[in-house]
């Protein structure tokens, strides 16, 4: 809140976080098997009658924590996360097929939302802050399909104008809470949060929307120790490790939306630390806990290597830099996707020779796919 950041500005409206262009271009003309499966997959999009029957959720009680709750947790998010699938699906859809249907789908689909004035109202309880945990995921996940189809979508401008006035209020709403001091204010919740307002601030021009965005990668490298540790994320016992990967997730996305607006964020570098030195870190305690040190036990938590969602960062990250631990991980969880950030990230930055292969599931339960990672 200290920092000035009046030189970060939104400078164009109309770019989404990858170039959608040149990608749907790509994607019609590859070879790469990867690829054309997703495009195959996803060329068949799902039932725009079937979404537009399901009803929008306008209230919002409270929701169990995940570790304490996990049945009841799924039960109650279960319908949060079918948005986000949809409004991911219908974006993904676009790109494989180039049918504007898609895209007039997701806009009026979104419409149907903010017309009932959905998820406007959430019980935020210090004690229990899942429904305000929930509702970052939801807002990212719609803008950041939004962002990709709002170019391409004629007319509707009525409805356009209402999707961009309701995430743009939902935005507002959800980032004037802070958190609890040392926890979701400045952890992995703040860089969520963070992502929604880049996205939202570029769809809407709200440069201070968007400066909101950008401050969560200061923050992140102020608070970054000498080694690339993130100390809030490191310091959840055993599951330090995947903690330092899931904030890697939302702040590298997060970067890639303020790079398509002209600023070379990858670069910067804030007391001394830069976004590489959290990645390295990362792939350090990976391929030895012992990295950790004083932060965590060494018997960390490694169920989250198998699950493709965490680590669509990663094809982020590899569009623009050589990373030879982080390539042959990714290898093993191809296609990447995440129903909310970002949505099928293989399919929109997978460089097409970078892999060919497809592993089977066997194949990624296997633990040697998860050995040596940090060489």
């Amino acid at each position: 809140m200290e920092l000035d950041l009046s030189e970060y500005r939104v400078t164009d409206t109309d770019a989404s976080y990858f170039d959608v262009e040149d990608r749907m271009a790509l994607i019609q003309e590859t070879d790469n098997p990867i690829l054309l499966q997703s495009r195959d997959e996803l060329s068949m999009g799902p039932s725009c009658r079937q979404l537009l029957n399901a009803e929008p959720i306008r209230t919002r009680g409270g929701i169990p924590g995940f570790y304490p709750n996990p049945e009841e947790w799924e039960l109650a998010t279960e319908p949060l996360f079918a948005f986000e699938d949809n409004v991911s699906h219908l974006a993904g859809s676009f790109i494989a097929s180039g049918d504007d249907f898609y895209a007039d789908c997701l806009v009026r689909y979104l419409h149907r939302w903010a017309e009932a004035k959905a998820l406007t109202t959430f019980v935020y309880d210090s004690l229990e802050p899942q429904a305000w945990f929930a509702s970052e995921s939801m807002l990212f996940a719609a803008a950041m399909a939004y962002s990709i189809v709002r170019p391409y979508v004629n007319g509707m401008e009525e409805e356009r104008a209402e999707v961009e006035k309701w995430l743009h209020g939902l935005a507002l709403q959800h980032s004037a809470i802070h958190g609890e001091p040392e926890e979701s204010c400045c952890n992995n919740h703040f860089y969520r949060r963070a992502l929604y307002a880049s996205v939202i601030g570029v769809l809407v021009e709200d440069d201070d929307l968007f400066r909101f965005g950008v401050s969560a990668i200061y923050s992140a490298l102020h608070d970054m120790t000498e080694e690339g540790a993130l100390p809030l994320e490191v310091g959840r016992g055993r599951r330090a490790t995947h903690y330092q990967n899931y904030a890697l997730n939302y702040l590298v996305t997060n970067m890639q939306v303020i790079q398509r607006q002209g600023y070379d964020v990858f670069k910067l570098e804030y007391e001394g630390n830069t976004i590489h030195d959290g990645v390295d870190f990362l792939f350090q305690i990976l391929g030895d806990p012992q990295a950790l040190g004083d932060y965590a036990p060494r018997e960390q938590y490694t169920g989250f290597l198998r699950d493709p969602q965490y680590f669509t960062w990663m094809e982020i990250y590899l569009a623009r830099y050589d990373h030879p631990a982080m390539s042959r991980f990714i290898t093993r969880v191809r296609p990447t996707y995440n129903r909310s950030a970002g949505g099928h990230m293989t399919f929109y930055f997978m460089d097409p020779d970078a892999q060919e292969h497809v592993y089977l599931d066997e194949d990624r339960r296997s633990t040697e796919a998860f050995q040596g990672l940090s060489n």
